[in-house]
């Protein structure tokens, strides 16, 4: 599986390489602009939802240790 997996990236970077530069920036820019946009959504997702649940933990323990309701 291994190597059926290497030889076909082997097969893609060299079609790549061997394509003029112009239209390598193109399908660079094609595929890793979109997948680093969507990471950078997901990271800052993920990074908002645990410093909200973290806030919250701390105004619910501190709500706790003053007595106060809601």
């Amino acid at each position: 599986m291994l190597h059926a997996v290497a030889t076909w990236w082997d097969g893609i970077e060299l079609w790549l390489t061997q394509l003029d530069f112009t239209v390598q920036v193109v399908l660079v820019v094609a595929v890793v602009g979109p997948v680093a946009w969507g990471l950078a959504a997901v990271i800052d997702t993920v990074v908002e939802r645990s410093v909200a649940a973290r806030l919250e933990a701390a105004e619910r323990r501190e709500q706790r240790r003053s007595g106060s309701p809601g």
